[in-house]
């Protein structure tokens, strides 16, 4: 038996997410149309898997087991959401406008001290986070230097600013 407890290689990543979906079509338009995640090929009229920046698929969309079904009930286990990652604040800014001038409804939005975060559902109901990272040297740390991370309102107001700003 080893001394020290395994622990995952520190260059691992999450490669993407594989959702169970009602409506193939109007998966794609959330995905596709409004997040504006580009589609990179369908599996026959059942699946579609869709990347950012031309990657095999960051996100597969299927209605293998689920087509024409209920979303999952609110209270069971299973995937609470699907967080995307923007590359800058900026983005995450026209992000949200865009969610802003579609009149899609937003569940909420949170500073966590580490990012910022915009909280939504899809159209089956599946939990989306659409986030920024601040940088590693901007993050808050307790006393021990362990992260401090914590949940305050976001100011959307400001969020918007940016795309008002062109910067």
């Amino acid at each position: 038996m080893p001394d020290s407890p395994y622990t995952i290689p520190d260059q691992t990543r999450i490669g993407h997410v594989h959702l169970k979906v009602a409506d193939l079509d109007r998966a794609l338009a959330f995905y596709r149309d409004l997040l504006g995640f580009s589609l990179i090929t369908m599996y026959g009229k059942e699946a579609a898997f869709i990347s950012a920046g031309g990657y095999h698929h960051h996100i597969g969309l299927n209605t293998w087991y689920s087509k024409d079904a209920p979303p999952a009930p609110k209270r069971s286990a299973g995937l609470f959401h699907t967080a995307i990652l923007y590359p800058t604040r900026r983005d995450l800014a026209v992000a949200l406008q865009r969610l802003v001038d579609a009149k899609y409804p937003i569940t909420g939005a949170s500073d966590h001290g580490v990012s910022e975060a915009i909280y939504l559902n899809d159209p089956d109901q599946n939990g989306v986070e659409l986030y920024w990272d601040r940088p590693r040297e901007q993050w808050p740390l307790k006393p021990d230097d362990s992260i401090e991370m914590y949940t305050k309102p976001l100011d959307l107001k400001g969020l918007l600013e940016l795309v008002e700003a062109g910067s």
